[in-house]
């Protein structure tokens, strides 16, 4: 009988190379919000695939990149200590870009890096494949990688090829989660991570990279029992609250719709949504807030 197997694998790389939506495609849930945005990922997010081949516990990582912000430190800095609690790196590179002075410092990075590398270059399907086999070339002859495997994680091509070389590199041993666990984040923040989306999907500039997400309020049993929930859009400018709110309320009412639905669907409930914009100067660099934001990614109210 063969051992099941259970363990850890990072999902690092630079900004928007689709560390995310591996991790939404490998457990089947959508764990990660998902946009064309970089810097999109703030905290490490944990996505659990459990099988027959035993329990792979997945951690999305921030994307690594120079920071100007004590968030984006912090958000760096947690991609980073990732490399040295887990037991497989993978490490995701968007194809298509040039290779550049963000790519070696990632490789840098994976020089002290003790556990098996694997390396995923992704969005192969916008590459003619004589463009790819430089690419591979390349990171081969660096010598930091087991494997190198091209995949889409958007279409899925080639994606259980790159799951089966990640459980291969995994240790022996029982599952350490619920096999009915997809995640370890607490309902509140994928609720607000959901309304965080929005706004990166309907914005623009630095609006998106300067608005975060608080629930302040979670009522499970409101007006005609259905779930209420108040939350708070943080930005930094009041420029950027009167965007939010949009000409005579527009923007906050089609965000409101958007995320509203999108959560009744994740909770598979009915609920009222209350949508506000506050403006605080500077949040980026107040270790309050920040210090808030990082507890709500892992306490379960």
């Amino acid at each position: 009988m063969t051992e099941k197997r259970s363990g850890t694998v990072a999902l690092v790389g630079r900004p928007n190379g689709g560390k995310s939506t591996l991790l939404n495609r490998l457990v089947a849930e959508k764990v990660a919000i998902v946009s064309d945005k970089p810097q999109t990922t703030r905290h490490r997010l944990m996505g659990i695939l459990t099988e027959e081949r035993g329990q792979m516990v997945l951690v999305d990582t921030p994307g690594v990149h120079k920071p100007k912000h004590r968030l984006n430190r912090q958000m760096v800095k947690a991609a980073v200590q990732a490399l040295t609690e887990v037991d497989v790196v993978c490490l995701l590179v968007d194809a298509p870009l040039p290779f550049g002075g963000g790519d070696r410092y990632m490789l840098s990075l994976l020089e002290n890096v003790s556990v098996p590398r694997v390396l995923a270059l992704n969005k192969v399907d916008l590459l003619k494949k004589l463009r790819l086999l430089p690419i591979i070339e390349r990171y081969h002859e660096t010598g930091l990688f087991e494997e190198i495997v091209p995949i889409s994680a958007l279409n899925g091509d080639g994606v259980e090829d790159l799951a089966s070389l990640l459980w291969d590199r995994l240790p022996e041993g029982a599952p350490a989660y619920s096999a009915e666990l997809a995640t370890l984040q607490p309902e509140r923040f994928l609720v607000a991570e959901r309304i965080r989306e929005k706004v990166l999907l309907n914005t623009r500039d630095e609006l998106p990279f300067s608005t975060a997400v608080l629930i302040e309020g979670w009522n499970e049993a409101g007006e005609n029992n259905r779930l209420h929930i108040e939350a708070c859009l943080l930005v930094e400018k009041e420029n950027q609250r009167r965007i939010l709110i949009g000409r005579g309320g527009r923007m906050i009412k089609a965000l409101g719709i958007e995320a509203r639905r999108d959560i009744e669907d994740f909770l598979d409930r009915p609920l009222f949504l209350h949508l506000h914009v506050r403006c605080v100067p500077g949040w980026r660099e107040k270790e309050t807030i920040l210090s808030e934001l990082d507890r709500a990614a892992w306490t379960v109210s």
